[in-house]
């Protein structure tokens, strides 16, 4: 089984949550250290991962309730609009004036 692409919305969502995230927790903390500034980087990868999974659900939620939608009366047909062709008339050619 394939894995699933990310959709526009999950990249979008993820990435500005590490980004914001990993600013916000580097003024708050005061991390000046490698190894403080890397736990405050995975931190902020791991969250944004979670959004970013998060974003994926309510489309199934979606998915359930349109599925749930009643169906459409089956005596109903779909109406065809045609429109017939203009009657073809001789071309009039003007006098010269």
């Amino acid at each position: 089984m394939a894995m699933p692409r990310p959709t526009v919305a999950q990249l979008v969502y993820g990435s500005c949550t590490v980004i914001f995230s990993t600013f916000a927790l580097l003024l708050l903390s005061g991390a000046s250290s490698a190894v403080g500034v890397a736990v405050v980087a995975v931190s902020a990868l791991a969250l944004g991962l979670l959004v970013s999974m998060a974003v994926a659900h309510p489309r199934r939620a979606v998915a359930a309730v349109a599925s749930a939608a009643p169906e459409p009366v089956r005596s109903m047909r779909p109406v065809r609009a045609t429109v017939p062709s203009p009657a073809r008339e001789p071309v009039r050619e003007r006098a010269a004036s």
